[in-house]
């Protein structure tokens, strides 16, 4: 145990919040400048070691695990919550794998922006380098734990993370094989911490910690998100809703228009990516045959009078249900008649999280792309697609909806920011 690892396992029995957030910040920070210092091949190979340590700690995660899910049953936690929580050896490999994807992307670190040189002869270069120290305040999702130290670490950056109390016992199992396998290979272990306690107070103190945290990543529902905005005093990069649009245009074939709304709705309920709102164009060929795929694969839905018109079993649906993000099998459906009113109805609604247009009209397509505002938009594709291991950034730390610094999948690249660099020859201003 290092001298600050000592200090730190005293301060932790404080009654504090403030006082602990402060201490773990505070060593964090001095992680973090070593961290930076480190060759990006010696954090790469870190985690690698950190994955290695996760595959191997696998029994003690997945004993966790069950101990997290029995509590969650307990307190009446709904399916989709528990498949979130849910970690299995498939799940638990995944996130070792997806932590060693990491370690072999390219480091941003380093990376000359752009450059060039000033009439007077000065030579001047933007320079990518890590933002510092990063809070992650997260729910039920354990992956989270190890997904963001991974890209935490590949870009420099310390991590001071802060589970939900479903995921309590898994948080703890993941973070302790992570950092063993990171120390082992020279990390310090205070880069990567897991704030020890789940007083809520916690997160407030997280949240006003300017000057010792530096950006705020928020993963979990909106209430949770909705806090982390309104009360955070350091910058926060994250997206409030998940309301996602699938547009079956008149030209979509239908095959396609059935295997892509049944995979965008139902894959997995629970993620920000799922389809929530579908959109069928008046003029498709097939409306009553994709209303009741979706009905007959055990997904309730909402119409509006031309949707419910489509099937019997659709409930009519409430001016509330354009705006609502289920996370379960539920899915609201309107008939629209054309692109600019489906343009229009997502504009409406839209979180600007993932919207997508299914449709063999190519100029169509390059429409809906163009003039829909969302971090994330798609042609042919399911929204379920909306994360960053399968846009190939190895992991991500979250998606981000708002329009600074960055959007959509948040990986290694919105893990830095960058400074100018000027090299010069003796000039002097005049």
């Amino acid at each position: 145990m290092t001298q600050m690892t000592a200090s730190l396992a005293n301060i932790t029995t404080s009654a504090d919040p403030e006082a602990l957030v402060t201490a773990l910040a505070k060593a964090a920070r001095a992680a973090q400048r070593q961290l930076a210092a480190m060759p990006s091949a010696a954090r790469a190979a870190a985690l690698h070691r950190a994955a290695e340590a996760l595959r191997a700690a696998a029994p003690a995660v997945l004993a966790a695990n069950a101990e997290d899910l029995a509590a969650g049953e307990a307190r009446g936690l709904s399916k989709a919550m528990l498949d979130r929580l849910a970690l299995n050896e498939a799940r638990l490999g995944g996130i070792a794998d997806a932590v060693a994807a990491v370690a072999d992307l390219p480091d941003p670190v380093g990376q000359v922006i752009d450059s060039s040189e000033r009439p007077n002869g000065l030579r001047l270069s933007r320079i990518r380098v890590p933002i510092g120290t990063i809070g992650i305040i997260y729910e039920s999702r354990p992956n989270v734990t190890a997904d963001a130290a991974a890209l935490c670490v590949r870009a420099g950056n310390a991590a001071l993370l802060r589970g939900g109390s479903e995921a309590v016992h898994s948080n703890r199992a993941i973070h302790a094989a992570l950092v063993e396998g990171l120390v082992a290979g020279g990390v310090p272990a205070e880069a990567v911490q897991l704030v020890p306690s789940q007083d809520r107070a916690c997160v407030g103190a997280m949240l006003t910690a300017s000057g010792l945290i530096d950006m705020i990543v928020p993963r979990g529902g909106k209430s949770l998100v909705a806090r982390v905005q309104a009360d955070a005093r350091v910058p926060v990069l994250a997206h409030l809703d998940g309301i996602c649009h699938t547009y079956v245009h008149a030209a979509a074939d239908p095959e396609m228009a059935r295997a892509i709304a049944l995979n965008a709705k139902l894959r997995r309920t629970g993620i920000c990516g799922a389809m929530e709102t579908l959109l069928i164009d008046a003029a498709y060929p097939a409306p009553q045959a994709l209303v009741a795929a979706l009905i007959d694969a055990g997904c309730e839905v909402r119409g509006d009078a031309r949707a419910a018109a489509l099937d019997p079993r659709v409930i009519p649906a409430s001016a509330n249900d354009w705006d609502t993000e289920y996370l379960d099998a539920i899915l609201s459906v309107a008939i629209v008649d054309g692109l600019d009113a489906a343009l229009a109805h997502i504009a409406r609604h839209s979180s600007a999280h993932t919207d997508a247009i299914v449709t063999d009209d190519a100029a169509v397509a390059e429409r809906f792309l163009n003039e829909v505002d969302s971090a994330i938009v798609m042609h042919n594709a399911s929204s379920q697609f909306a994360d960053g291991g399968e846009f190939g950034l190895g992991a991500e730390i979250g998606i981000a909806t708002g329009r600074l610094h960055a959007r959509g999948p948040v990986a290694l690249e919105g893990l830095t920011t960058y400074k100018w660099q000027v090299r010069g020859d003796g000039q002097t201003r005049p």
